[in-house]
């Protein structure tokens, strides 16, 4: 699916779902950069992550895929 990758001005990291007209706080991160691993959001969902260079800015829209969450 596609996800808008953003942080906002207090480097709240957060994650946009278009498709859902749904955005969510990123709660946790399997790694401490945000690629390649899995992030849960407030709502419950996990998403798994491309892999990207570290160096990747943001905002950004990826192509995440949902591994769990209602």
């Amino acid at each position: 699916m596609k996800v808008m990758m953003r942080r906002n001005a207090a480097g709240v990291l957060s994650a946009y779902v278009p498709k859902k007209d749904l955005e969510e706080p990123v709660v946790a991160q399997e790694k401490p950069g945000l690629w390649g691993g899995t992030v849960t959001l407030a709502n419950g969902w996990t998403l798994a992550m491309p892999e990207m260079a570290e160096s990747t800015t943001l905002p950004i829209t990826i192509e995440a895929r949902k591994l769990s969450g209602d």
